[in-house]
């Protein structure tokens, strides 16, 4: 380990959101509408590219902004980031398995699958997957990821470590509307 690292905050798991790389459509449009002018026969006129550049770039910077808010995952030794709520790792109980049927399906989801998301979000963001966890005070909730697999790879072992495989099993049913919004 280097000098000036601490293993205990560095992030196990992160996602960012989004990337900052789609501010390059902002330029592409400018670019584009350009090409299609002056193949047109209007020559270089530059205001209706300009206006391109500048509202397609702050629009798709304000969703890029709002995404790595509010979409962000980070998995710290202590810490589950999920957007702006932050959850300690010492609170969750159990990490449920993957579920039989997928949320989409038409079969019997399990109990977990409609609890409530972590973060600020009424649902589990679009293009993520749920991770049915146990929270003390017989809570249940839904982490997310987009890499969801290396999610639960990563938390199954702290919970297990703290809490213990044997006592994973034992604990009250949970009702199916624990933890859901009213």
């Amino acid at each position: 380990m280097t000098a000036g690292t601490n293993a205990k905050t560095d992030p196990l798991f992160r996602e960012i959101g989004a990337s900052w790389c789609w501010l390059l459509v902002g330029p592409v449009s400018a670019g584009a509408m350009l090409w299609i002018e002056k193949s047109n026969g209007y020559g270089w006129q530059l205001s209706v590219p300009l206006l391109f550049l500048v509202l397609v770039t702050s629009f798709i910077a304000l969703q890029v902004k709002a995404a790595r808010i509010h979409t962000s995952v980070e998995l710290t030794h202590k810490t589950l980031r999920q957007g702006t709520e932050t959850v300690k790792v010492a609170e969750i109980v159990k990490v449920y398995p993957e579920p039989d049927h997928p949320l989409a399906s038409e079969k019997e989801l399990e109990r977990w699958q409609s609890a409530r998301a972590l973060g600020e979000l009424v649902g589990v963001p679009k293009g993520r997957i749920g991770i049915g966890l146990r929270l003390s005070g017989g809570r249940t909730a839904q982490a997310w990821a987009r890499r969801h697999r290396h999610l639960r790879a990563a938390l199954t072992p702290l919970v297990e470590e703290r809490v213990g495989t044997d006592e994973l099993d034992e604990g009250p049913e949970i009702p199916p509307d624990a933890g859901a919004r009213p």
